[in-house]
C-alpha cells in the first residue's frame, strides 16, 4: 500500500498501530570439558550482563526516538540476565519521511522522532548439551512501538551489537488507525521483507530465508553465517591443538547444531 507523506500524517486522532520486532540471536561454542563450559558461560554472563544490555537497549530507544521512563534489570544466578525498558513518545511530532523507507536504520547517534508509549525487553539464555560438548547462548530482544516509527529502524544497530552465528527476526503490525475520512489503515508503510532493513555487507555474510504472510502483515527472516572457521567456535584454544579426526568430529557437531537451530527442527544423525 503506497501512501504519500500527506496521507500518512492526515489521520483521525493519533496513530495507534502496534509494531513489534522480535530479534533472536544465537552464539555457538564447543566446550569439551566442564571447565571449558563454565568458563564460556562466565564469559558470556560478563559480556552480556544486565548493565551492558541496558546500554544497548538505551541506544535502541535513542534510534527510535523514545524517552526512557523506567528501567528494570536483573542478573540471574547461576546465569542469564533480563532488562525491560518502558518508553514514551519523543520530543517532536512530525516523523522524517525517510523513516517510512525500507532501508537499514542508523547506528548509534542522536535521533529524535515521534513514538507513543511502548516497551523494549531483552532476556538471555545460556545453555549446553549434556553430552555433545556444545554450548549455546541466546538473546531475545523485543521492541514494541505504538505510533508511526517502525522498530525495524533499530535492527541494524542490534545486529552490530552482538556477535551472532544465527539470527531470527519477526516483525508484525497489529490493530488499525483511521484517516480523516474514517478509512481504516492496517499498516502505514511499505514492506516486503525484513531483509530490506539489513545492510548489504551483513546480507553478504549470511544465508537468509524469508517466511512472510503479507495479508496479515507478518514478516519472518532467519539468517545463518555462510563461512565457518572452527577457531571461532573453540573457547580458549585453536584447532592446531586438535588431531585431524577431532577437527572433523567437532566441525560436524557444530554445523549440525547450527543447522538445527536455523531450520527449527531436529535433524537425524547419520
Amino acid at each position: 500500500m503506497k501512501l504519500s507523506h500527506e496521507e500518512r500524517i492526515q489521520l483521525h486522532e493519533f496513530n495507534n498501530l502496534t509494531k513489534s520486532l522480535s530479534f533472536n540471536m544465537y552464539d555457538i561454542c564447543y566446550t569439551k570439558t566442564r571447565e571449558e563450559r563454565e568458563a564460556y558461560i562466565e564469559y558470556i554472563d560478563e559480556q552480556y550482563n544486565a548493565d551492558r544490555l541496558t546500554k544497548i537497549l538505551t541506544h535502541v530507544s535513542d534510534i527510535i526516538g523514545a524517552h526512557v521512563l523506567n528501567v528494570s534489570k536483573q542478573d540471574y544466578v547461576p546465569q542469564g540476565a533480563s532488562v525491560t525498558i518502558l518508553v514514551s513518545e519523543g520530543p517532536i511530532v512530525e516523523v522524517p519521511t525517510e523513516h517510512f523507507d525500507e532501508s537499514p536504520g542508523p547506528l548509534p547517534s542522536t535521533v529524535t522522532m515521534h513514538l507513543d508509549k511502548s516497551h523494549i525487553t531483552v532476556h538471555t539464555y545460556p545453555e549446553y548439551h549434556p553430552h555433545e560438548g556444545i554450548s549455546t547462548f541466546r538473546a531475545d530482544i523485543d521492541v514494541s512501538t505504538c505510533g508511526e516509527i517502525s522498530p525495524l529502524k533499530a535492527l541494524n544497530y542490534l545486529i552490530h551489537s552482538f556477535d551472532t552465528d544465527i539470527m531470527t527476526m519477526d516483525y508484525r503490525v497489529r490493530g488499525f488507525t483511521r484517516d480523516i475520512n474514517g478509512r481504516k489503515l492496517f499498516i502505514d508503510h511499505d514492506i516486503n521483507s525484513i531483509q530490506n532493513y539489513i545492510p548489504e555487507e551483513i546480507k553478504d555474510e549470511y544465508d537468509m530465508i524469508d517466511v512472510n504472510v503479507y495479508p496479515q502483515n507478518i514478516f519472518h527472516t532467519k539468517c545463518k553465517l555462510k563461512e565457518f572457521d572452527l577457531n571461532n567456535y573453540l573457547f580458549g584454544y585453536t584447532k592446531d591443538r586438535l588431531e585431524e579426526d577431532e577437527v572433523d568430529e567437532i566441525t560436524d557437531k557444530l554445523k549440525m547444531e547450527m543447522d538445527e537451530i536455523f531450520y527449527g527442527k531436529n535433524i537425524p544423525r547419520p
